[in-house]
């Protein structure tokens, strides 16, 4: 068997990197780096993976990017146009695991407090097990929040679940 192909970036589109960076490091806490600023920021969202014991592995978290729509390639020409946002859904959905220091519900006040638009609060996935919240962020990017119901799970009232 030949070896899989691997997923190794994933862009959030911006046409406006330098708030994308700002809003991304304030409300998740992340690094952001300019790659050069303006252009590209590169996202290094956390330490490395955990074991099952908690400690951590030698593989770390996935880099994301934030791509400014103006200067992707192909670069925009009077032929082909410009590369435009795309807002109100239909796009990538990116879903973000949140750590056991860390709260969804706060995460998604904080993202809303600076631009988001608020998708859903409070609901569980059967299938996954996972509770989530969901805003699109001030650039149309859907941004999904997980997090790990355990072995029992309990659904608080209110929730709407699947």
């Amino acid at each position: 068997m030949t070896y899989p192909n691997t997923l190794i970036f994933i862009d959030f589109a911006s046409d406006d990197p330098e708030a994308s960076a700002k809003f991304y490091s304030e409300v998740f806490g992340w690094d952001v780096e300019p790659r050069p600023a303006g252009v590209f920021h590169r996202i290094v969202p956390g330490q490395n993976f955990t074991l099952d014991d908690g400690s951590q592995s030698p593989i770390g978290n996935l880099h994301m990017g934030i791509s400014n729509v103006a200067n992707r390639r192909p670069h925009p020409t009077p032929e082909n146009g410009t590369v435009e946002l795309n807002r109100g859904g239909g796009g990538p959905r990116i879903w973000i695991l949140i750590s056991e220091d860390d709260d969804a519900d706060e995460i998604l006040t904080r993202a809303v407090d600076r631009g988001a638009t608020e998708l859903w609060r409070h609901h569980y996935w059967a299938e996954f097990n996972g509770y989530s919240n969901a805003f699109e962020d001030p650039w149309g990017n859907e941004i999904i929040t997980w997090v790990k119901a355990g072995d029992t799970p309990e659904i608080p009232e209110g929730w709407t679940k699947e």
